[in-house]
């Protein structure tokens, strides 16, 4: 049996320091965030084929504040453009619309960037994205201001929504009338 002075026991003790540390890199999870009320909950995105020229972004936005918060803006050194998107069917076809009047977080609530749904369009890609290398995302509050945030790469089969057993066509639209505009 080892005590606690032996030389044995001290590199047991890193051994063991040195794993609890490192267990959430090898992990692989998006990381979270908190500034002031808001808080960032796994911000992440799919690994992009080469010579792809667009790639999107997904978290969980929560706000614990009393009063409601917009994100309104984001940027990206991976790609020329990072924009707030919808994808909404209607009438069987997939629609993309540019969110220019930015996203609502609700106070006391949340929203959720998503496959399928909103989420931020990198576009101009500079390089592909690759599953596990991480870049980094500044997400732009109307009220809360600017932070910076780490997306995960994860695989191109990460979960989504799939398609349904028709094929569907994605077109951009020019949202106007609902304050969303095209790219």
């Amino acid at each position: 049996m080892l005590k606690s002075n032996d030389p044995g026991m001290m590199v047991v003790r890193y051994v063991v320091v040195a794993l609890v540390l490192l267990f959430p890199l090898a992990e692989g999870s998006a990381q979270d965030y908190e500034f002031g009320n808001l808080k960032i909950v796994h911000p992440w995105s799919r690994a992009t084929h080469k010579g792809a020229k667009a790639g999107a972004g997904y978290l969980r936005i929560e706000n614990r504040g009393k009063t409601p918060d917009r994100l309104i803006a984001v940027e990206s050194a991976i790609a020329k453009h990072a924009m707030i998107h919808q994808s909404k069917m209607e009438n069987g076809i997939m629609k993309m619309l540019r969110v220019s009047n930015g996203l609502e977080i609700p106070a006391a609530g949340a929203a959720e960037l998503k496959p399928g749904s909103y989420h931020i369009m990198f576009t101009g890609l500079k390089k592909p994205l690759v599953e596990g290398e991480p870049f980094k995302v500044t997400l732009n509050f109307e009220k809360a201001g600017k932070f910076d945030v780490e997306f995960t790469v994860e695989s191109m089969a990460a979960p989504s929504l799939g398609k349904s057993k028709g094929e569907h066509h994605m077109h951009m639209q020019d949202g106007a009338a609902s304050g969303q505009k095209k790219h």
